[in-house]
């Protein structure tokens, strides 16, 4: 409508001027908010008034919770580790970054400007390298570049521990866009999450990178188990030994990885994406139903060699990747199951497979990441059985009928 003004004034009086600029800017906002006219013409789907934009633009706004949380307990591990250790100041551009400010774990703008001190380093890079790569294979293969790689950016980022090399990041983005998406054609088409695909790239190319004990609290020197790793070594009694509570979990005071820790945070995020429909809530449903029962019945077999048999699942709840995965991966539209009933099934094969990751396998005590990229595999099986289901129902109430 402000564009038909416009032209209605005369191209001369606005195009290349103040009032072209500001229709350019008002249309991104208006197309954020509202429905454009040029909605989605193909997958991941075009619902209603909800097209990819709006879609992926409401997932990048449930990620500011995160985001936030997330540079300040980077931050408040960082500079609790350094008051335990007896660091002074940090060298190179950290140091005189922070220098005026200082590493005060009880100040939120120390703890939080140190913290953005590595969030930063890692989402540029993920964000220029990756869309170079995703706008360079677009460009050979000739379809378009859309807001796909904006999620895909910010989610692979929040995975990600602090301490990683930003070459470890490029090439874990690359491999994920390039891998993981465009060689099946680009945003729609690709049957795995691509920041997963980036994020299993790096576990299993350089896993001392982004496993361990001494990647998860940016502090040279500094080593400490998550709650996760103390549960897998010791039980719940190892857990409660290094001093982490179940509500310092669910707020986020812990280590791990940068947007991973604040089931709170998540979840807020996640609400967003219930509310406005953009997450389908069978699936978040499935994923901790799945998760719930696994765990129950894990803790009534119980084990006497085996610690993580007794781990309750309102700990598996906050601990790991569980929650980040539940709300922001497993949902993906993409990947994901397509059909309501599928929808559950998908979800629960997710909460059954990260259980039983933890629990069985030793040597890899986080499962969710694994457990979605399987879930994704099966998610066209899944589909394909609703369908035939509902195929045979069909020509039995037909066949009945006659």
């Amino acid at each position: 409508m402000l564009r038909k003004l416009l032209d209605s004034i005369g191209p001369s009086f606005h195009e290349g001027g103040k009032f072209e600029r500001f229709y350019i800017l008002y249309e991104a906002v208006d197309t954020l908010l509202y429905s454009p006219p040029e909605t989605t013409p193909h997958a991941p789907h075009a619902r209603d008034a909800m097209d990819l934009k709006r879609v992926m633009g409401y997932v990048w706004l449930a990620t500011f919770p995160v985001i936030l949380m997330a540079c300040w307990n980077t931050g408040f591990q960082a500079n609790s580790a350094m008051a335990a250790m007896g660091t002074g100041e940090l060298e190179g551009w950290r140091g005189a970054l922070l220098g005026g400010i200082g590493y005060d774990p009880a100040s939120f703008f120390a703890n939080f400007l140190h913290g953005l001190t590595y969030f930063l380093p890692i989402y540029l890079t993920t964000f220029i390298v990756g869309g170079l790569a995703e706008v360079v294979f677009s460009f050979v293969r000739g379809h378009e570049v859309n807001e796909g790689f904006f999620v895909t950016s910010i989610l692979y980022t929040l995975t990600m521990p602090p301490s990683i090399p930003l070459w470890m990041v490029s090439l874990g983005i690359i491999f994920g866009v390039v891998i993981g998406k465009e060689v099946f054609g680009g945003t729609g088409k690709n049957f795995l999450n691509p920041a997963l695909v980036g994020r299993a790239f790096l576990f299993f190319a350089y896993p001392a990178a982004i496993s361990g004990d001494s990647v998860w609290v940016a502090a040279d020197g500094y080593s400490g188990a998550t709650p996760l790793a103390a549960a897998a070594a010791g039980g719940m009694e190892q857990v409660a030994a290094g001093g982490y509570s179940w509500f310092d979990a669910f707020i986020g005071f812990i280590p791990g990885s940068i947007g991973e820790t604040s089931t709170l945070a998540i979840l807020i995020g996640g609400a967003m994406l219930l509310i406005t429909r953009i997450a389908s809530w069978r699936i978040v449903s499935g994923v901790f139903i799945g998760m719930v029962a696994t765990s129950l019945l894990l803790n009534l077999i119980g084990s006497d060699t085996n610690p993580m048999f007794s781990m309750p699942f309102w700990w598996h709840l906050v601990t790991g990747g569980f929650a980040f995965g539940m709300i922001f991966m497993a949902t993906d539209p993409v990947t994901a199951a397509h059909t309501n009933a599928g929808r559950w099934w998908f979800g629960i094969l997710i909460g059954f497979m990260v259980v039983m990751i933890r629990v069985v396998n030793p040597a890899y005590p986080e499962g969710m990441m694994l457990a979605i990229l399987f879930a994704n595999i099966f998610a066209p099986l899944i589909d394909h059985f609703v369908v035939q289901a509902n195929v045979r129902r069909r020509l039995k109430r037909q066949t009945q009928r006659a």
